[in-house]
């Protein structure tokens, strides 16, 4: 372990076995977390080729248990989101996907932080589980097409005890790192194709474009040269997706969505990535499956497939088909524009911390979740607002809570005099032909 820190600090490339050795020796508890830093800064120092980062890559997937989906016919697609604050997209696109025909076999994990956990939000479905055993995933992802459900088992222990170890070693922020430790876990999953959605911006990890696609290169390179066809999109992440933030109240956005009475936001966002995973799944081009995609909500055809695998997984459909089912939260309060003009900029990442002060979210792994607090947002960048208009409405357990979060929130919202320079929704599209800049 001396020789590959030493040949890492140096500058040199590490070999298939060189990596393999410190990952299977690391995982088995062979390797001291201090040789095991030290590797880690020097990756982040001096970065990895991308044939070394596609070798990591694979060592961490094979650390653990691997999914296998091979009996379940059709292509399977899989979404990964790099986070964000309102970003339920998965639960309006895996059921369009699925209503076409092409098989989404999901693990989501939960929030933690600022942004927000599909699980979380899944979960707050009454009755729903998403503790299911292999044979139950399956089964429902043959029957319904779709089925999300929490990581369990052994999967991917090397990133485990090494995101453990990046995180307090300051060397998270390494493209290579972060770019192994996501597609180990998409790797082990089992699916065919991976559609990733890099956030970018003030909510995002990613705060610009160019480092999203950075992100995103390393990430489809890896896929590529590891057999599964990859793309990514580089979706916006300077505002909230969507207006609802939260648990309870974003699956009430997501009925909507699918209604075709969703924001138009989180709506065009759903629409590309949907049809960028049917385009992965061979139903014909991007533009094509974006009308295909829409046509599913049209039809309603999406939404009844949404209600469809919550109900397979322990749901109560009756509250989707009426979200006024959902328990209320005992505190309600409007926060106020501070001033006439249009709001120009609203820092994604403190609405996250001010729905985690309300309760909707975790400041640490275990903490509980209220699934009825969160924040409608009632304006949004780029709106013209008056001085006392309510810009947004908290939900919350009691009052104290509410007035906590809302200075939290005062502070990421900026009001100036003109309007902002619309920003596109998705800035770019990476697959292994190249970048295409929107």
């Amino acid at each position: 372990m001396y020789d590959i820190i030493a040949k890492k600090r140096d500058g040199g490339v590490l070999s298939d076995e060189e990596i393999q050795f410190f990952i299977t020796s690391y995982v088995a508890g062979e390797i001291p977390d201090y040789q095991a830093s030290a590797l880690l800064m020097a990756i982040f120092l001096r970065g990895m080729t991308p044939h070394e980062t596609a070798q990591l890559t694979m060592c961490m997937a094979h650390s653990g248990d691997m999914v296998d989906l091979s009996a379940i016919d059709g292509i399977k697609v899989d979404k990964h989101s790099t986070g964000g604050v309102g970003d339920k997209t998965t639960l309006i696109v895996a059921p369009i996907v699925a209503s076409l025909g092409v098989k989404v076999a999901k693990m989501s994990g939960r929030g933690l932080g600022h942004t927000g956990g599909t699980i979380d939000k899944m979960e707050s479905i009454p009755g729903l589980h998403t503790d299911l055993d292999r044979a139950r995933f399956f089964e429902i992802v043959r029957r319904v097409g779709c089925c999300v459900v929490g990581q369990t088992g052994n999967l991917v222990p090397a990133d485990k005890k090494l995101y453990a170890l990046r995180d307090v070693t300051a060397t998270v922020n390494c493209i290579p790192l972060i770019a192994s430790s996501i597609m180990s876990k998409k790797i082990a999953a089992g699916s065919d194709c991976i559609l990733l959605d890099v956030k970018t911006g003030s909510g995002a990890f990613m705060k610009t474009v160019e480092d999203s696609i950075k992100l995103a290169q390393a990430m489809v390179e890896i896929g590529e040269h590891v057999g599964r066809q990859t793309v990514a999109l580089i979706t916006d992440m300077d505002r909230p997706l969507g207006c609802n933030i939260g648990n309870a109240i974003e699956i009430e956005e997501v009925c909507s969505t699918l209604h075709g009475e969703g924001p138009e936001d989180l709506t065009e966002v759903c629409l590309d990535l949907a049809a960028n995973m049917l385009y992965l799944a061979g139903k014909g081009a991007p533009t094509a499956c974006r009308a295909l995609a829409r046509g599913q909500i049209a039809n309603g055809q999406g939404f009844a497939k949404f209600c469809e695998m919550a109900a397979a997984q322990g749901g109560n459909p009756a509250v989707l088909e009426n979200p006024a089912l959902f328990p209320k939260a005992a505190a309600e309060y409007d926060v106020p524009a501070a001033a006439d003009g249009w709001i120009t900029a609203m820092d994604t990442e403190k609405c996250g911390i001010a729905s985690v002060e309300l309760g909707a979210g975790r400041e640490q792994k275990g903490d509980p979740v209220d699934y009825s607090a969160g924040i409608v947002l009632l304006k949004k960048t780029g709106d013209c607002v008056c001085r006392g208009e309510p810009i947004a409405r908290f939900y919350a357990a009691d009052k104290q809570k509410c007035v906590s979060a809302a200075q939290l929130f005062e502070g990421a919202v900026s009001i100036g005099q003109e309007a902002p320079a619309p920003v596109p929704l998705v800035h770019a599209r990476v697959s292994a032909a190249g970048v295409e800049r929107f």
